[in-house]
């Protein structure tokens, strides 16, 4: 993997939360992140965690998507232009998963962020 040359982009997942956080190159520390468990989305949270009969998902496609531009935005701020990620670590999840996630690598994008091995998810 290329890991060394570029920004690495990482997903969290689980059932109640996708974070979404980009490490350094020389020094693997976190330099932007955005999380579902941000404020802007603790009303959906909340909307969903007490919905009967219970949601197994607190986050989706849309999330995942506006997660992804707030990300985007703040690696703009910081002069981070482009990213790559781990293509092994994102086919190794569940299709289900893939399609959830794959918006947000798109916002990303749209906000001018290179996000390198994307590409491969999409065939």
């Amino acid at each position: 993997m290329e890991g060394q040359h570029h920004h690495l982009l990482r997903l969290v997942l689980s059932c109640r939360k996708l974070t979404a956080q980009v490490t350094s190159p020389r020094t693997d520390s976190i330099v932007a992140m955005a999380s579902s468990s941000e404020n802007e989305f603790l009303a959906q949270y909340r909307a969903k965690l007490h919905r009967f009969p219970r949601s197994h998902n607190f986050w989706d496609a849309k999330i995942a998507s506006r997660i992804g531009e707030k990300l985007g935005l703040r690696l703009r701020d910081i002069g981070v232009s482009d990213v790559e990620i781990d293509i092994h670590e994102e086919l190794s999840r569940p299709i289900h998963h893939r399609r959830m996630v794959m918006p947000l690598f798109e916002s990303v994008r749209r906000v001018g962020i290179s996000v390198s091995g994307a590409e491969k998810l999409e065939s």
